[in-house]
């Protein structure tokens, strides 16, 4: 019999909906560590893919047919989407293949404002001439067709799945997931056309990779309920494989969880950090099969009918040097979607351009903010990255993924930090563009913010909860509105 070479001992899954046009970069941290064990895994972004399966031709076909056949379409905006149903079948693969970056040409025709069908989002279009001017019609064409997407994600939560959104699924049942009853209740209904979608593309790599452990990480509250039904779907046809959640979201919300059911879906829960809890997870149910839960690292697990916390390993937590570089292997770069939701060219930044993603430090060097879950160990606990290992993943990403875009996901970049890594940047003459989140320190001087842009820094995002400088002290935020106003004046100065 032929080996399967595809078989991996961890399957490491984004579950719909975050981003369209990047990855999460929780997977690519958790396979770059996974690599430095030996630990063979595959990442999936199963959101990603079911867009793409979602948004053809034929299965654009199938949501006009569901929604015609079953008398589903009651609004004006839906009715005029409907009529207009032919041209968006002959549109849609152009359309997606050009925010792939695939069909660029295609640019001057949608920007044209009358190549595509248009519903309701192209009501109260921006002001088009002044957000992008005479020659910008690239981005104008990636706006109008994002407003076409739009328009088709009206027409299926009206239609054909309410739950659905583009960077987020069932987003008001994972809001009410502490109560978790709204959401087992829902998990006993069948499954939607979106969602039937989803187990389809899920149950091909089961088989393909055939893994011992798969890992759901779910940043938010739009994350929770795919992830529950890919869990669901998985416990029923693949019982003997185990499956483990952590994220964002089990780190905030599920801290003190208690309801046993949970473990009906999931074996493991992680709270923080998840290299560790991961990698004894595997030593102790995957590589030794073991039936006792013991040496264990901030892990609920289900034990006699009730849950429990095992926080029992005394090993420590990995330094970051220690955790290797991001692996983005498996993971289609080509095939995500940039949009352009807003013209505002900050906010564009988040849905537009493929962005890897780097930690500079761990943790906030503050970490005194009064409205923050500063308690959290993954926010206390500051730990900086050195400058030069920093571009050394910068240069072995670039190599493995051609692309040349980082965001820097720190809670808060620290300043003095920032300015060595433009210093290494510009030192190795690498051309690359990044951007990341700050707090709006007095430090960022005129001649810093002028060193960050050389170094092809070309944005920093940051908040200001309140204009007022009385209740920035009571919030112990520790900038005035001065002091803000003068630093955002030293960026924009800066270009």
């Amino acid at each position: 019999m032929k080996k399967n070479l595809k078989l991996k001992e961890v399957l490491l899954i984004t579950p719909p909906f975050t981003q369209l046009n990047t990855p999460y970069p929780a997977t690519p941290y958790l396979k770059g560590f996974l690599n430095t064990k030996a630990i063979q895994s595959f990442q999936l972004d199963l959101g990603l893919e079911v867009i793409l399966s979602l948004f053809t031709r034929k299965n654009l076909k199938t949501i006009f047919d569901i929604a015609c056949k079953d008398n589903r379409i009651k609004s004006e905006n839906a009715q005029r989407i409907y009529n207009q149903r032919f041209n968006y079948e002959i549109t849609i693969d152009a359309v997606i293949r050009f925010l792939q970056g695939i069909n660029e040409s295609l640019g001057r025709l949608i920007a044209s404002d009358d190549f595509l069908p248009q519903g309701s989002r192209f009501d109260q279009l921006d002001e088009l001439d002044w957000a992008f001017g005479s020659i910008g019609f690239f981005d104008k064409a990636k706006h109008l067709a994002t407003l076409y997407l739009e328009d088709l994600s009206d027409f299926i939560i009206e239609c054909l799945d309410e739950n659905f959104g583009f960077s987020r699924y069932a987003e008001k049942l994972g809001r009410s997931a502490n109560s978790f009853d709204i959401l087992d209740n829902y998990l006993s209904q069948n499954l939607s056309f979106v969602e039937e979608l989803m187990i389809e593309i899920l149950h091909k790599y089961l088989v393909d990779y055939q893994p011992k452990l798969v890992c759901f990480t779910v940043p938010f509250p739009g994350n929770l309920t795919a992830a529950f039904r890919c869990a669901q779907y998985i416990k029923k046809t693949f019982s003997s494989i185990k499956v483990a959640m952590g994220g964002g979201f089990a780190n905030t919300e599920l801290r003190n969880l208690k309801e046993p059911k949970v473990f009906n879906y999931f074996d493991f829960i992680t709270l923080d950090d998840g290299e560790l809890p991961l990698e004894l997870i595997i030593e102790n149910f995957v590589e030794n099969k073991n039936d006792e839960f013991q040496f264990l690292k901030r892990t609920f697990v289900r034990e006699n009918g009730e849950v429990k916390f095992i926080n029992d390993s005394l090993r420590k937590d990995y330094k970051q040097d220690q955790l290797g570089t991001p692996d983005y292997s498996d993971l289609h770069l080509d095939k995500y979607i940039s949009v352009i939701e807003v013209a505002n060219p900050m906010h564009s930044l988040w849905s537009n351009g493929r962005w890897l993603k780097l930690t500079m430090a761990h943790g906030c060097y503050w970490g005194k903010c009064t409205f923050c879950d500063i308690s959290l160990d993954y926010i206390k606990l500051y730990e900086p990255i050195a400058a030069k290992l920093l571009v050394d993943r910068m240069e072995e990403m670039i190599a493995q993924t051609g692309e040349t875009g980082f965001h820097f996901v720190d809670e808060a970049a620290p300043p003095a930090l920032m300015r060595a890594v433009a210093l290494e940047i510009m030192t190795r003459n690498l051309i690359v563009t990044w951007w990341t989140n700050i707090r709006f320190e007095k430090s960022f001087t005129k001649d810093l913010c002028r060193l960050l842009k050389a170094s092809g820094c070309i944005a920093v995002s940051g908040g200001l909860e309140v204009a007022s400088d009385r209740l920035l002290k009571l919030i112990d935020k520790g900038v005035t509105v001065n002091q803000v106003a003068q630093v955002t004046n030293n960026f924009t100065e800066a270009g």
